[in-house]
């Protein structure tokens, strides 16, 4: 990568990578447009998530997963999709979907549905049999989310890894409003800070980022080679740039002659973002 070569940026992993993923939302955008993103910058991408239940509705999915395998870029349907598919009880027929378009992953998640945990965990053990699985963490309803405790996300990451989830992603929906998130975007840093002191390794989640205060936040506290999460597809390169420490937020940390270090204490004390 020329950023490395003329700068000494932080060494990027290649692909496939199990650390430092750019996970990319798709949410049902133009064909050519979706096109033209992966064959500029597949190499930026890891995974794309075809949101929530976009996938049963735009009528070119065959053509964007032709692309994707095209460029060697992995894809998953959203974890609403699941939900969708449980709730009617039709599990098999999503078995059967999934089969058909080939997926490599699956997202099990309860944001919407409520599960109960032993009927959440055996489900992931049952799908990790064909598929890798990352399961999501967290609730989109914002009641639900303030009742859930540090040491329940703690608990249920621990869990579901054991499970048989290959990467637990921490909710924080596409707006970044939930879950991970208060309704204002504030991070619940007594959540992160939980999950750190319980030394969850943070190369075991992904952080669904989709604005550029949480990027900056995961990078700071996890550095680089942080996982992230529903990432616009507006903001591949954008992303790529705080990782290697070539925009403001990230240049005295990544940047040639920066720490390279992990900055836990460097956020608002009430917001819980980096200070801008």
């Amino acid at each position: 990568m020329e950023a490395q070569v003329w700068l000494d940026t932080p060494q990027r992993d290649a692909k496939p990578r199990s650390r430092g993923w750019t996970v990319v939302l798709d949410p049902g955008v133009p064909l050519k447009y979706f096109q033209d993103v992966i064959a500029c910058y597949a190499p930026l991408i890891d995974l794309v998530k075809f949101g929530w239940g976009t996938a049963l509705v735009v009528p070119q999915l065959e053509a964007k997963i032709a692309c994707l395998n095209e460029h060697a870029v992995d894809f998953v349907f959203g974890g609403t999709l699941f939900e969708a598919f449980h709730q009617a009880g039709r599990l098999d027929r999503f078995f059967d979907w999934c089969r058909r378009y080939a997926c490599r992953y699956v997202e099990i998640s309860d944001g919407t549905v409520p599960l109960p945990p032993s009927v959440k965990l055996g489900l992931i053990g049952r799908f990790a049999r064909e598929f890798t699985v990352l399961s999501e963490v967290g609730d989109k309803d914002a009641e639900r989310s303030a009742r859930r405790t540090p040491e329940d996300w703690v608990r249920a990451i621990r869990a579901e890894r054991a499970a048989g989830a290959a990467k637990v992603i921490t909710e924080a929906r596409e707006s970044g409003t939930s879950g991970l998130c208060r309704p204002d975007g504030q991070v619940r840093t007594a959540i992160v800070d939980a999950i750190v002191e319980a030394a969850i390794d943070p190369g075991d989640l992904i952080f669904e980022a989709p604005t550029k205060g949480l990027q900056v936040f995961f990078l700071r506290r996890f550095g680089p080679h942080v996982n992230l999460g529903n990432i616009p597809l507006a903001d591949i390169v954008s992303v790529e740039t705080l990782r290697l420490g070539l925009r403001s937020d990230t240049l005295t940390l990544f940047g040639a002659g920066g720490t390279t270090g992990l900055v836990p204490e460097a956020r608002d004390p009430v917001s819980g973002l980096p200070p801008h």
